[in-house]
């Protein structure tokens, strides 16, 4: 008998592993996107105080609000 090293993976092999990554990406992209949005609103809101401690800086100095 003559024997043979076969090195490799089958397609079988590879479609199994194929199917596992589209099944974890399918989780963690939702995931993601959502934590995404999360920091945004975050952000949104820091800037948001920002903008008020400065206006009310304003008025103490000037006695008016920018306009």
């Amino acid at each position: 008998m003559k024997k043979t090293n076969k090195k490799g993976f089958t397609l079988i092999e590879l479609l199994v592993v194929v199917a596992i990554i589209g099944i974890l990406a399918a989780i963690a992209i939702p995931q993601f996107a959502k934590y995404r949005k999360n920091a945004q609103d975050s952000a949104a809101l820091s800037d948001l105080k920002t903008i008020q401690s400065t206006a009310e800086a304003f008025y103490a100095d000037k006695n008016h609000y920018p306009y």
